[in-house]
């Protein structure tokens, strides 16, 4: 019996909360580790529509215990505020179905004003943020000066966080022409939340030693995609922290061993939020009717999704550094009725073929796609819940894909129904 870590094998946005709900009625815990309110993952239930983004999926499942660890940062209020917007669904989240790592860094108000001011002040550089304050409060953790969630427990030490922490923002905000951050405002605003939050604290790391001792299930909740990820995707265009599977341990704080399968998350077909290199973008007609039959728009910030070709290179250049052991295939519906389909199979920079996404921002700007042009299909596969409801023709795209990114399709998802969902493999059967 395997714990799973999933995670997306593109730019984010695959689908990993329908997926990560779907597996989750075969876990016990479920753990977000990377990431912040950044991340949006989007249910369908029966009727009822739940936009999460620093819960984890399972949350909306009876008998889950939901874990945000310490690799998470986390916005107070963003929390309370889904919390209660949960409520309003029926779905009652409390201290007894989810627990806050208690080292957990805070993301807090003038993080995103810096996250905002800086995004301004970089024009045409801009990286295409959410602004939410994501980057700034990971660079405080890595500074060693960020507020902790543990830090709200005790006065004294808080206002001495602040302290230190001030001395950085303050100077920052003088650089940018910013009025300077009200400490006393920030104290008080801590003090007033802290009552709410304390109680799901606790040191969730020998929550989930003791999970694994007992032979529990365990659900890993990856966010954004692997190409995001601050070391190995498009850098700068990429998210603030390690989105690879390996980051679920140091992440949520458990030994790398109880790592079992890595499912890894991609649409058949491509897309990408803001700005940043995209070798197979369709910038016409194509990536229109992509985008609109896909409804891509982003979770949390409701901006429209750049649309393009399945690239086989990159989803496996991101299997091999996740160690990704299959995928789940997500949104082939949307490839419903097209005449033919393209994959993107190898690139041509300057003269060569490569096999992998390079590193450097000005090659992977120039990198042009090699496709292969693979036939449609007429008939639907919405809805479709087993091999035998597929068009043939959508088969052999399948494997195709398979072939290509070298790692097999474990389950295919053929709407955002939970149970439009065909299952191959179990992953928590390996």
């Amino acid at each position: 019996m395997a714990n799973v870590v999933v995670v997306g094998a593109q730019w984010g946005d695959e689908g990993k909360g329908k997926i990560v709900d779907w597996l989750s009625q075969r876990a016990d815990v479920v753990v977000r580790f990377q990431g912040g309110h950044n991340a949006g993952h989007t249910l369908v239930i029966g009727d009822t529509t739940y936009k999460l983004s620093l819960l984890p999926s399972g949350v909306v499942r009876p008998g889950k215990l939901g874990i945000i660890g310490n690799g998470v940062v986390v916005d107070p209020w963003a929390l309370l505020a889904e919390i209660d917007t949960l409520a309003g669904q029926g779905v009652v989240v409390s201290p007894q179905t989810l627990r806050i790592a208690e080292n957990a860094v805070l993301i807090l108000p003038l993080h995103r004003q810096l996250d905002q001011a800086l995004e301004r002040a970089r024009g045409s550089e801009r990286i295409g943020t959410t602004g939410r304050g994501i980057g700034p409060a990971y660079e405080d953790k890595a500074a060693r000066r960020a507020i902790r969630v543990c830090d709200l427990a005790d006065p004294e030490i808080l206002q001495s966080r602040i302290d230190g922490l001030l001395l950085h923002h303050n100077a920052l905000a003088r650089g940018l022409g910013a009025p300077p951050i009200d400490g006393a405002g920030l104290l008080a605003d801590l003090l007033a939340i802290a009552p709410k939050l304390l109680p799901f604290a606790e040191p969730t790391w020998a929550t989930l030693d003791a999970a694994r001792r007992a032979g529990k299930r365990i659900l890993f909740e990856g966010a954004q995609g692997v190409m995001l990820d601050v070391d190995h995707g498009t850098y700068p265009f990429v998210t603030s922290s390690n989105t690879v599977a390996g980051q679920a341990a140091s992440g949520a704080g458990i030994a790398p061993a109880a790592i079992g399968y890595v499912l890894g998350i991609t649409k058949a077909y491509t897309t990408r939020v803001g700005s940043g290199p995209f070798p197979t973008e369709q910038d016409n007609q194509i990536g229109e009717l992509l985008g609109q039959r896909g409804h891509e728009f982003g979770t949390v910030t409701g901006r429209r999704r750049r649309c393009g070709w399945f690239d086989a290179v990159m989803v496996r250049q991101a299997i091999r550094v996740a160690g990704i052991t299959g995928i789940a295939l997500t949104k082939l519906d949307v490839l419903d009725g097209m005449a033919e389909l393209k994959v993107c199979t190898s690139y041509r920079l300057d003269g060569e073929t490569l096999s992998y996404l390079p590193a450097g921002i000005g090659s992977q700007q120039r990198i042009e796609p090699v496709y292969e042009t693979l036939a449609g299909w007429t008939d639907s596969t919405r809805g479709a819940r087993s091999w035998a409801d597929l068009p043939a023709t959508s088969v052999k795209y399948i494997r195709r894909i398979e072939e290509l990114i070298e790692a097999p399709v474990c389950l295919l998802s053929t709407s955002p129904e939970r149970q439009d969902t065909i299952l191959v493999r179990d992953p928590f059967a390996d």
